[in-house]
């Protein structure tokens, strides 16, 4: 139930509606990956954020302390503001971090120190984050295609790019097509946008943005 009613607030604040959604203020006291945080808030009391809408490398991937310390350094130590539709399913909260003017989820992306994590319902602008900082190969997006595994393929062993499994527990994000990354390789044999992009930002195939300007196959796409 904890799960369902996330995903219920966050489709209402993603669609703009109105949702009672909880704010935290405190001090950023821990960084514990490249997407949770523990936060000190009134009353000496410690609440593990998990941010919403990304997916960091875990510790042991390629790029994962890294991902750790683009978090510390935008957050550790600082005062933050979370806004937060709920916990996870873990009893974490689940939210987007502020310090100061800056999104710390939105920016983690912008720097290639995150995926979209798009198992669950996500900010759109994300999208196009991720996409600039694969375009400029910054941050994970420098690595080698077979070092760059999303984590939620990593977790479970899977084939980097591989479908869900429906009811996994720690699912890792929808797919955005039927089949495995690797199966297509140019613009000719993507079916919508919304494949196109897939290929693009987690399979790596880059062929499919020939301007890099982050948007795949433009006859599909503009």
């Amino acid at each position: 139930m904890i799960l369902v009613r996330w995903i219920v607030s966050l489709l209402l604040i993603v669609a703009g509606l109105p949702v009672s959604a909880e704010t935290l203020t405190g001090q950023v006291v821990g960084v514990n990956d490249g997407d949770t945080l523990t936060l000190l808030v009134a009353g000496n009391h410690q609440v593990k954020v998990r941010l919403a809408g990304i997916d960091a490398p875990e510790l042991k991937q390629p790029y994962g302390q890294q991902a750790k310390q683009a978090l510390s350094a935008l957050a550790f130590g600082k005062s933050a503001r979370v806004e937060s539709p709920g916990p996870d399913k873990y009893g974490r909260t689940l939210g987007t971090v502020f310090v100061g003017a800056v999104n710390v989820n939105a920016e983690l992306v912008k720097r290639g120190a995150a995926w979209v994590y798009r198992a669950y319902p996500f900010p759109p602008e994300l999208e196009a984050l991720e996409a600039q900082a694969q375009a400029a190969k910054r941050g994970l997006w420098a690595l080698q295609p077979d070092q760059r595994c999303p984590p939620w393929d990593w977790r479970h062993k899977e084939p980097c790019g591989s479908p869900i499994v429906p009811g996994r527990a720690d699912p890792p994000e929808s797919p955005m097509i039927e089949g495995r990354c690797g199966a297509k390789r140019t613009c000719g044999e993507m079916t919508s946008c919304e494949e196109a992009r897939f290929y693009l930002t987690q399979c790596g195939v880059s062929r499919l943005d020939r301007n890099k300007d982050g948007v795949p196959c433009e006859a599909l796409c503009r």
